[in-house]
């Protein structure tokens, strides 16, 4: 009886964490796929509350840099592979944003390197690596 009691106890476990493991994953599909429609609709605003707050904190967008956001319309949001496993709460991704500029109609692309972190206590995937630096050529 004991064993069985011990089975069960051990199949429990392994099934809840499963479901967390399952939860996370899900969490972070649903994270990209919002961040990548907000960036797609051209919503950068919108786009910089996917970011961590102590990042945006540590290096807030100044009015200039907000404007420049303003001054291209998104063509093209290509994220490759997908998210690659960097660790247990973390993932990268490289994705192709493809830009044009509203006042010269001229398109370019920028790569943006992706790190999105899982920050279990409020079960959330945060944007590491702030909105994709479009000042580049």
């Amino acid at each position: 009886m004991r064993r069985i009691l011990t089975l069960l106890v051990v199949l429990s476990m392994l099934l809840l964490g499963g479901c967390a493991t399952d939860q996370r994953s899900d969490s972070l599909t649903n994270t990209l796929n919002a961040y990548a429609s907000t960036v797609r609709w051209g919503d950068f605003q919108g786009a910089l509350q996917f970011v961590d707050p102590k990042v945006r904190d540590a290096h807030p967008l100044s009015t200039l840099e907000l404007a420049r956001y303003q001054q291209y319309k998104v063509s093209g949001y290509d994220e490759g592979n997908g998210p690659i496993p960097n660790g247990k709460d973390e993932v990268t991704q490289v994705v192709q944003i493809n830009l044009v500029n509203v006042n010269t109609q001229s398109e370019r692309t920028v790569t943006d390197h992706q790190t999105w972190r899982y920050d279990a206590q409020s079960k959330h995937w945060w944007l590491l690596t702030g909105l994709p630096d479009i000042s580049r050529q």
